[in-house]
């Protein structure tokens, strides 16, 4: 009872859900939305992602407002040119670009911001190519991984996860994320009716969206930053909010190129 009774466990309740409602909100207009909407909406988190992790890395770099600008430039453009088949070409621009330019950690900025641009244009293929509903399922499961965790791992506690790169992060809340990724597959069954091979392909895409969240705070860690930005109450930045999506995202593309998603259309 002692997790109930300590109110610090929950002084960034109020804060993270105010903020959650919102992005919640805009996002499901743009996924319920599609095409140009949900993409504009992609380049621009993709590109705030990119900025912070600049920032990060050299706070004290070129003009923020116009590094950002370069980046939606750079992001945009290879977004649509990838609809041509040769955009990935134009995502180096804003990964090797930055990595030219920056004084240390090239390498990290280079590979970070190739996978965010890389995964931001998977959410957007996955919304085009497999609809509303299956992207509906993607984030679902990310959701639920991060509020079945947050939960449990206030709750429950008890041994970290991996304690020398995510302190916070706990056994009995990763596998919350699991079970509540295994639940919202069989919810997903039970309507779309795609087979029970939805269950564990979800808890595998919970597992690909908690290491995304390890990923970052690996990154933090290295660049010897808390938050990537402080954009958003109680949540940090964007990339601190949408790491799980990216991992989850890279994740699927992944599986839809190699292996190919039973019950999913070409």
């Amino acid at each position: 009872m002692r997790a109930l009774s300590d109110p610090s466990r929950w002084s960034d309740l109020g804060p993270r859900a105010a903020s959650a409602v919102v992005m919640i909100a805009i996002g499901t207009a743009a996924v319920i939305a599609g095409g140009v909407w949900f993409q504009m909406v992609t380049v621009f988190v993709t590109a705030v992602m990119i900025w912070e992790l600049w920032t990060m890395i050299e706070p004290q770099g070129p003009t923020r407002g116009m590094l950002l600008a370069a980046l939606v430039a750079s992001v945009l453009s290879g977004q649509l040119a990838l609809q041509e088949g040769w955009g990935l070409v134009l995502f180096l621009l804003a990964a090797g670009g930055g990595a030219a330019t920056l004084r240390r950690e090239r390498l990290t900025f280079f590979g970070f911001a190739l996978a965010v641009q890389v995964a931001g244009w998977g959410l957007v293929t996955f919304r085009h190519e497999f609809g509303f509903f299956w992207l509906l399922w993607l984030i679902g499961v990310v959701v639920i991984t991060d509020v079945a965790g947050y939960f449990a791992g206030r709750l429950i506690g008890g041994p970290k996860f991996w304690p020398r790169v995510s302190p916070k992060k706990t056994w009995s809340g990763t596998v919350a994320g699991w079970i509540g990724a295994a639940a919202v597959g069989l919810t997903f069954d039970a309507f779309a009716m795609t087979g029970l091979w939805i269950v564990p392909l979800s808890m595998a895409l919970s597992l690909a969206s908690q290491m995304g969240d390890i990923a970052e705070s690996a990154l933090k860690r290295r660049v010897g930053v808390k938050d990537s930005s402080a954009l958003i109450p109680g949540h940090g930045g964007l990339f601190d909010r949408f790491d799980a999506l990216l991992g989850a995202s890279l994740f699927m593309l992944l599986v839809t190129v190699i292996l190919g998603v039973p019950g999913v259309p070409d």
